[in-house]
This record gives C-alpha cells, sequence and structure tokens, in this order.
C-alpha cells in the first residue's frame, strides 16, 4: 500500500503536523486526513523505502527493544504535560516522537499515534509493545482510560518510575559498593604477588646467602608462589564461575538462594526490606489510586516484584483477600516486614484512604532507605580502606623485615 507524508496544521492549537499515512491512493489519503479535521497544506506520496531500509527495519523490529526506566518515565511525563496543556492525544505522540532520539524508542512512539489515529486506545498500542510497556503500565493507563482521568493517571505513572528507578539505584549502590572496593583490592594485593614479592625474593636469595627469613616474610613468599603457579588456574576458575553465574543466575534454585541471602545479610538485609517495602506500597497505591481492582492490584504488583519471598506473600494475601479478610490481617501475620507496616495498611483500610496510606509508607520507606544506604556507606568506606591498607602494609612490611638485616650487614653493625 502506497505510503503519502503530509503537513497539516491542527485546527484547535495551530500547530504543525508532519507525518505519514498509508493508503490505496491520493483521495482516500485526502479522505483520511479531512476526517481527522487537519487543515493540509502538503501531500505527496512517499517514494518507497529501499532495500537496505526494509532490512533496517526488519532487524529492528525483530531485536528485543529495552528502553531505560528514565527514559520511559521522562516520555510519560512529556505526554502528561502535554495532554494536560490541551493538545490532543494524537498530536502529543507525534510531537514527542519527532523530538526522540532514540532510533528505537522514535519507532516504538510512532506506531502508537499510528494506533491511536486508527481510531484505537493508547492502551491498546502499549500492549503490542511488552518489552517497553510491563503490564503495570498498561493497566494503569487503561483504568485512566476507563475513568476518563488519564492526565493524571500518567502524571503519577511518571512519579512512580522516577521514584522506583531511584530506589533502584541506591540499593544497587549499597550492594555494589563493597563488591568493587574488594576487586580492586584483590587486584593490587594480586599485583604485588606477582610482579612486586619475585623480585624481593630474587634479592633476598642473592644477598642474605642462606640466612633465616622472618616467618611473616617466608608466608608472603608462600602465598606469592602460589599465586604465581597457579595464576593460569585461578584465571580459569574465575572465568568459569562467572560464566557458570551468568547462566544459572536464573534458575528457581539460584534466585531463591540470592533472594534468601539478600534478606538476612547484615547490614545489607536491612536496606532490601525497606526497599521491598517502599515498592510494595507504591506500586500498590498507584495502581489502587488509578481505579484498579484489589485482586487485580495485587495480582499486577506480585508480578512487578523481584522477590521471590514477595512473591509468595502477595499470593497468599490475593488468595486472602479474595475469601474475604483484609489485607492488614495478611500483613499482620507476615515476619517479612516491620509491625507498622501492617498498622498502617489496617488505618488505610479502615479510613478508606488505602491508597493514599500505602503511598505515604512508600514515602517512609525511601527516606529510611535513602537514610540506610548513607550511613552503611559511610561505615563501609573506612572499613574498606582500612583493611587493604593492612594487607598492604603487611606486604610491605614482610619484605622490608629483610632488607633491615641486609643494611646492618652491609653496614657492619
Amino acid at each position: 500500500m502506497p505510503t503519502f507524508s503530509y503537513t497539516a496544521l491542527h485546527p484547535g492549537t495551530r500547530r504543525e503536523v508532519r507525518a505519514r499515512l498509508e493508503a490505496p491512493n491520493r483521495d482516500a489519503a485526502l479522505a483520511a486526513l479531512r476526517a481527522q479535521r487537519l487543515r493540509l497544506t502538503a501531500l505527496a506520496e512517499a517514494p518507497p523505502p529501499s532495500r537496505w531500509e526494509r532490512a533496517r527495519v526488519a532487524l529492528a523490529a525483530a531485536r528485543p527493544r529495552r528502553v531505560p526506566t528514565v527514559q520511559r518515565a521522562w516520555f510519560t511525563r512529556q505526554l502528561a504535560t502535554l495532554v494536560a496543556a490541551g493538545l490532543p492525544l494524537l498530536q502529543s505522540l507525534e510531537a514527542l516522537a519527532r523530538q526522540e532520539t532514540s532510533p528505537e524508542f522514535r519507532r516504538v512512539l510512532q506506531e502508537l499515534a499510528e494506533t491511536v489515529r486508527s481510531g484505537r486506545s493508547l492502551s491498546d498500542g502499549l500492549e503490542r509493545h511488552p518489552r517497553v510497556f510491563d503490564r503495570l503500565y498498561l493497566h494503569l493507563v487503561r483504568a485512566g482510560e476507563v475513568g476518563g482521568l488519564l492526565e493524571a493517571v500518567l502524571e503519577r505513572l511518571a512519579g512512580f518510575l522516577d521514584k522506583s528507578e531511584r530506589l533502584k539505584g541506591r540499593v544497587r549502590a549499597a550492594l555494589a559498593y563493597p563488591v568493587v572496593v574488594a576487586g580492586v583490592s584483590g587486584l593490587i594485593v594480586a599485583a604485588l604477588a606477582l610482579f612486586v614479592v619475585p623480585k624481593f625474593e630474587h634479592l633476598f636469595l642473592t644477598q642474605l646467602q642462606g640466612r633465616p627469613l622472618p616467618l611473616l616474610t617466608q608466608a608472603v613468599l608462600g602465598l606469592s608462589r602460589f599465586i604465581e603457579t597457579r595464576a593460569g588456574a585461578w584465571v580459569g576458575g574465575a572465568g568459569v564461575v562467572g560464566v557458570a553465574m551468568l547462566i544459572l543466575h536464573r534458575h528457581p534454585r539460584v534466585q531463591a538462594w540470592k533472594d534468601d541471602l539478600a534478606w538476612r545479610l547484615p547490614g545489607i538485609g536491612r536496606i532490601v526490606v525497606r526497599a521491598h517495602v517502599a515498592r510494595l506500597g507504591r506500586t500498590l497505591g498507584t495502581l489502587l489510586a488509578a481505579g484498579v481492582p484489589i485482586l487485580r492490584a495485587l495480582v499486577l504488583t506480585r508480578a512487578a516484584t523481584g522477590s521471590l519471598r514477595l512473591q509468595r506473600l502477595l499470593t497468599e494475601a490475593e488468595q486472602r483477600v479474595e475469601a474475604g479478610q483484609t489485607l492488614a490481617s495478611v500483613l499482620a501475620r507476615a515476619t517479612l516486614f516491620p509491625p507498622v507496616v501492617a498498622a498502617m495498611v489496617e488505618v488505610g483500610e479502615t479510613t478508606g484512604k488505602l491508597p493514599e496510606m500505602l503511598v505515604r509508607l512508600a514515602d517512609i520507606y525511601d527516606e529510611e532507605v535513602d537514610q540506610a544506604v548513607t550511613a552503611l556507606t559511610s561505615l563501609l568506606e573506612p572499613a574498606l580502606i582500612v583493611g587493604m591498607a593492612i594487607v598492604v602494609g603487611t606486604i610491605v612490611v614482610a619484605l622490608f623485615l629483610p632488607m633491615v638485616e641486609l643494611i646492618k650487614g652491609l653496614s657492619g653493625g
């Protein structure tokens, strides 16, 4: 089917619209544009795409599309702003597609605009891109469309995405910091053992003429020889472990083990628990505020969480709420969260303000996560630096103890 490119003015906003339209012929294209009440200024049949362009489009369509949460949050907030300003949804999507710099996301926005142009809803277009817009996003938008509150839901959804990404970044920083410092410390020790210690060992053998070395020096030299003779095995073993972790990290048992470890780690476990409370409260509260029924909201919240423990709790909550029990009673029996969580949920259910109470709970625990990450980092940073200094200092002292004996011998002392 031929493709026509057109330029038109929107009758309400007088904004210029540049887009493309598929139609059997020019008359059909004119009729479709008149039906949208656009003031046409230019219409021309677009040249057919080249073989290279068709191959590129097909390859991009077949490749999984990954859009960062920050980018989705920006798009959602911009769309809410344009809709609130009175610009129709179709023109809002077209404007955002024109200014999008990512080719893949621009293509997604153009397809959303085409869906709306054909008379279907925005949620119908979102449903065609599950890798970009998850089920939580889809159901929130659909609830906003049904209730006539799309602008408010989009604004709330943008805030939800912003805060969720900020929270995940804090937790990642808390978990990654000790791993990075420990890795750097290991590389420094390995470099000393492989390149510095052997030179000193050669010096000791040639200059001390068989005199016994201090016990600490013997231990460091033995460790250096052990690392040097088995360096290939260490590197190969690390590679095998890394590949195995990449392959097995999605296995249910491995995920369960990692999840359990994250909840139980000293210091880290406290942050993980509070992060899950914040994510649970914000997700469930946002869904309920948008008008999603509580059972459906629990299902979507369970799908959005990455914790197997929390998924089991939410599965139990779905069953008990469906049987007529309150959500607070389920949380009160669980041992995953502090008692204050169930107490605040009970207040929300009693007063009929559960969505607001859940969002408030998420804000409180967001702040607690921020404080806990700051406190943990302030404690870990000096502890790890002191630990690295002790290890490196021990190696240096072990190497210079025989040097003292050597200097005494050279000076005749």
